[in-house]
């Protein structure tokens, strides 16, 4: 099941996948097409930028470039997960950083979504399977039911139980911009 989600990423498929709170869409953040299609699956804005999951640190390289501030606050400790807002690196484009030159990304601690970014080898775009302003799906059913037909894989599995979505800080100063 990860082996065929991570054929269809690397070749610039879109897939949905069982995150810490909420079922998440995916895809490889250096294809533009795909981030282009998770775009309009969702009737997102592009100036809103998604989110990067990863399984390891190292696989954020070259996705961003913390300054020593960030790079602390990167490897701090938390209770739970925890989504930073970081400077962008070379790898990061427009359409996943929403034109901006910070990126959000977080280390995911969902044993699902650890393994899927460590068998596709990459980190993965990471944005609730929903259509934008539409409450996120939390089961892989309610994500067949609401955008089974634009995706080409839906992962099963459940989700971390959070009641709420990672809590996004920003690395430069430690302020929390979204409460999880």
């Amino acid at each position: 099941m990860l082996r065929r989600a991570a054929r269809i990423l690397r070749a610039g498929g879109v897939i949905a996948y069982p995150t810490e709170a909420v079922f998440g869409l995916g895809c490889d953040p250096s294809c533009e097409a795909a981030v282009t299609r998770i775009l309009a699956i969702k009737g997102r804005p592009a100036r809103a930028g998604f989110i990067l999951i990863a399984a390891s640190p190292a696989q954020l390289e070259g996705w961003i470039a913390p300054t020593p501030a960030e790079r602390r606050r990167l490897a701090s400790r938390t209770a739970r997960p925890v989504t930073w807002v970081v400077t962008a690196g070379p790898r990061a484009m427009s359409c996943v950083t929403g034109a901006r030159d910070r990126i959000a990304v977080r280390i995911t601690t969902h044993a699902i979504a650890s393994a899927l970014c460590r068998v596709a080898a990459m980190p993965l775009v990471s944005t609730s399977a929903n259509t934008h302003r539409r409450p996120p799906a939390r089961t892989a059913l309610a994500v067949r039911r609401h955008l089974g037909r634009g995706l080409d894989f839906v992962v099963p599995g459940p989700t971390g139980g959070q009641p709420r979505p990672t809590e996004i800080r920003d690395a430069r100063t430690g302020k929390v911009l979204r409460p999880g």
